[in-house]
């Protein structure tokens, strides 16, 4: 093991959660005990744990999980109390000490406070602290939530550039078909994680408790891969998982980075969800940006799409609607719409100023 490696570790709702009797106790002390021998190895934890809500839904005494945003938000607020408590005396036996980190996703898309919260887990980590990151679901909502843990937990290995992102799931990993309905089903045990046959095989299935499936896993794994991170989408209740990843044995699918990490700022970019606005390409300009890593220049833009200022994110379409590139624009949408389709040099003539040459500079622009 690398000395001083770092894993993010996301345990999802089915397997903190007892047969719909809230929180697994014992299962969370197991993984406890596990974790805890992980720094004997070298490596320092980070956890990302689900189960606030079906906590909350255990002790409201409600069967289904709620559709209402304002109920979703109370149960959560309510089992949150649980969760950690569960986590703290969980370590304490141990003699190590945990921290409550809650985010959503405006606390990653904001450039300011990203790197305000990966010095606070990066200090975390230097003091031998674990911490226990779950999402604010009390005051997330559609626009600020990042719309599942995997995500978050991959948000994470970017901001800590992790060794090893765990994604711990009832599954036994990535099938090439969902092996609930196909008992022929073939566990995928390792593959890179931009191969383009994945997709088909990621069914997005989702439980009870929780929000993602495999699809959203995948997705997570190819954000985690821009740090460098490996993806092991594997079974939680595994025994002696940990020593089993330690001593390199098979487990679950492992998902191998196939590209050079991306630099800290494009890492930041490839994690946003949110975009204020659309830019359409021609086939050239996709061209450009895809295959020559240049800049968006306004000529290659035929449509202009949303609400959007200088320095927003917009997301960048070619003409079947396909995502190609997002990033941060150097003009507004009304200074977009009355340039788009004209060269630079005429930039300054059309609306009598020249911010910048380029819509979006390549250092601002993330391959998708």
């Amino acid at each position: 093991m690398k000395k001083n490696a770092c894993w993010v570790i996301k345990i999802g709702s089915a397997l903190l959660t007892a047969n719909g009797k809230g929180l697994d106790h014992q299962a969370i002390n197991d993984w406890a005990v596990q974790i805890s021998q992980l720094k004997s190895h070298g490596i320092q934890a980070v956890i990302v744990s689900s189960g606030s809500v079906a906590e909350g839904m255990l002790r409201m005494g409600w069967s289904e999980r709620p559709k209402e945003l304002h109920q979703l938000q109370a149960a959560a607020a309510i089992g949150q109390m649980g969760l950690v408590q569960v986590w703290e005396s969980a370590f304490a036996r141990h003699q190590r000490h945990t921290a409550q980190v809650l985010l959503t996703h405006d606390d990653l898309s904001n450039r300011k406070r990203y790197l305000n919260a990966r010095s606070t887990l990066t200090s975390l980590v230097h003091l031998d602290v674990i911490p226990v990151i779950n999402e604010n679901d009390t005051v997330a909502n559609d626009e600020l939530r990042f719309g599942d843990n995997d995500t978050m937990a991959a948000l994470v290995a970017n901001l800590l550039c992790a060794d090893k992102l765990i994604l711990m799931t009832d599954q036994d990993g990535l099938f090439d078909s969902d092996p609930r309905n196909n008992p022929h089903a073939k566990l995928i045990k390792k593959a890179l994680v931009n191969d383009s046959t994945l997709n088909d095989m990621a069914l997005d299935s989702k439980g009870r408790f929780g929000r993602g499936g495999m699809a959203t896993k995948l997705r997570a794994a190819r954000l985690a891969a821009r740090s460098g991170t490996t993806t092991h989408i594997l079974q939680g209740k595994t025994p002696k998982l940990f020593q089993t990843l330690i001593n390199r044995q098979p487990l679950g699918t492992v998902l191998m980075p196939d590209q050079a990490p991306d630099l800290a700022r494009k890492q930041w970019l490839a994690g946003q969800i949110q975009f204020k606005g659309q830019l359409i390409l021609d086939d050239g300009a996709v061209m450009a940006l895809s295959k020559q890593g240049k800049s968006l220049l306004a000529i290659g833009v035929i449509a202009v799409k949303g609400q959007f200022n200088r320095g927003d994110l917009v997301t960048c379409l070619d003409q079947n609607q396909q995502e190609i590139a997002r990033g941060l624009i150097n003009y507004g949408v009304d200074e977009c719409q009355k340039i788009m389709g004209q060269p630079s040099s005429k930039i300054a003539d059309l609306l009598g100023y020249i911010n910048e040459q380029s819509l979006i500079h390549r250092d601002n622009l993330i391959l998708i």
